[in-house]
């Protein structure tokens, strides 16, 4: 990734225009004297990434870590393996995942970026330290949920963290596409860790998931804040009141908590963009955590393979996200050269992103049909693990593309954006999966596989209308308006 040089004016104390100490001077002359985030350091930048990165990994492998330690822990605890219940370790974490981001995702928009994630990151590792330690499966439960809702904060906040530092839609988009790559990964070596800890026992399970959080928390706790109101407020309290900031900041600083709250349930109703795009997104991401359902049934109940080697099912998945990866990289390096040269294609903002999920969008639909049609005794259980190519490469792809299109069009209020749609898509993740074993036993793995490739064929029509409505729908929000006035 290559990154302009940047300012570092404002980070020695030994420039006298830098600090003013005298409340008289000018206001204009205390905001210059801000250290804004574009004007980070590149090792600071990269620090920040690097941070939200792991805790976004950390959180992703804990949605998928019970998946492969399913029958030990119903062994256990004395339940039937096929009890419903057993779905409720990761059914649970997912419900956090529902609520969390309604609260973090405001209220990092309120009191800062910083101490959200330390704060949740901080209850990750503790309540999946407590999962490894729990005395009953109600407790287990419980730990699970909680775990799950300190988890949840990377989903709302990262996107607003890194709209905070980078400026330029490129270099934003590139880091968002790392970021949503690394959030790929994770769950899919969930299963297998959990497979194979599990022999020894299922409490090494959460105990993994817990060294390997705990490792990086100094990452997390030592980011500087980036959000700036927030940063305008501390500067106010060290040097007195601005009083020629721009009307939207100042209104946007005394947001009430309550309006800051109710921000994502009023964009996914008011936002047409955000409602889709989360619509979207929220059947993707369910059809991931359905797999982690599906899967055992189709090499586990069919193939008949151990725990451990059906988690390898999974790792086809990662091959489709890498060249997902490398296509939006490419294409973005297209769109920013075509932006350079004024040709006229590049200035509509839908043209930025939206190309890509469009070009994405048969991927979900062909996973679909092929391990469902795929997966018969008689044919080897590489073709169906083969179907796992085409899934990631469109699930990366269709969240790279609506996600940066999404903070692009929100930018200072993409962390409320991001909450809406996070929201949305754990909700999905966690009814879907419940319907899994019941829709795959009286449909069977062909048709119960191909209902989802029809939804998927359904929904892929969005990004095809944003691409011709999207603008105008921009020019008529009040949310993409103000975001535009505020970051000008």
């Amino acid at each position: 990734m290559q990154l302009q040089p940047v300012s570092t004016r404002g980070e020695t104390d030994d420039s006298p225009d830098v600090l003013p100490n005298s409340p008289s001077q000018p206001s204009s002359v205390l905001i210059k004297s801000m250290i804004r985030p574009f004007d980070f350091s590149r090792a600071r930048k990269i620090h920040i990434v690097v941070a939200g990165i792991y805790f976004i990994c950390n959180s992703s492998l804990g949605s998928s870590l019970p998946s492969g330690a399913h029958d030990a822990i119903a062994d256990y605890f004395q339940i039937p393996r096929d009890d419903l219940k057993m779905v409720l370790p990761s059914s649970l974490y997912m419900v956090g995942f529902v609520i969390g981001p309604l609260l973090f995702g405001p209220l990092s928009e309120r009191f800062g970026r910083k101490p959200i994630l330390v704060i949740t990151f901080a209850m990750y590792n503790l309540f999946t330290m407590a999962c490894a330690l729990a005395a009953t499966f109600p407790a287990l439960l419980v730990f699970r949920f909680l775990s799950g809702l300190g988890g949840s904060a990377p989903n709302a906040v990262l996107g607003g963290l890194f709209s905070d530092i980078y400026n330029d839609p490129h270099e934003r988009g590139l880091v968002m596409s790392v970021f949503m790559l690394a959030t790929t990964f994770p769950p899919l070596l969930g299963p297998i860790i959990s497979g194979f800890v599990s022999t020894v026992s299922w409490r090494w399970t959460f105990w993994a998931g817990f060294i390997i959080g705990g490792v990086g928390f100094p990452l997390v706790l030592t980011i500087p804040e980036t959000y700036m109101p927030v940063l305008v407020r501390a500067h106010e309290k060290t040097f007195g009141k601005i009083q020629d900031e721009p009307d939207v900041v100042k209104s946007h600083l005394h947001d009430s908590i309550g309006v800051v709250l109710c921000r994502p349930f009023t964009m996914i109703v008011q936002e047409s963009i955000v409602f889709c795009c989360s619509m979207y997104l929220a059947l993707v991401y369910a059809i991931l955590y359905l797999f982690f359902q599906a899967y055992p049934i189709v090499f586990q109940g069919l193939y008949g393979m151990t725990p451990g080697v059906a988690g390898l099912a999974f790792l086809p998945i990662f091959p489709g996200s890498v060249i997902a990866f490398l296509l939006f990289y490419l294409y973005s390096l297209y769109h920013t050269r075509a932006l350079h040269r004024g040709f006229a294609w590049a200035k509509v903002e839908e043209y930025r992103r939206l190309p890509l999920a469009c070009i994405a969008a048969p991927g979900i639909p062909i996973a679909l049909f092929w391990l469902g049609w795929s997966s018969i005794p008689s044919i080897h259980p590489v073709m169906p693990m083969m179907s796992g190519v085409f899934f990631g490469f469109g699930y990366l792809l269709i969240f790279m593309s609506l996600l940066n299109y999404v903070t692009d069009a929100y930018k200072q209020y993409s962390a409320s954006a991001a909450a809406a749609a996070s929201t949305l898509r754990s909700i999905f993740a966690v009814c879907l999966p419940l319907a899994t074993t019941p829709m795959y036993t009286k449909l069977g793995i062909n048709w119960a596989s191909s209902v989802l490739g029809f939804l998927a064929i359904a929904m892929s029509i969005i990004p095809f209308v944003f691409i011709k409505y999207g603008s105008w729908i921009r020019e008529n929000s009040k949310f993409a308006q103000r975001a535009a006035a505020e970051r000008s």
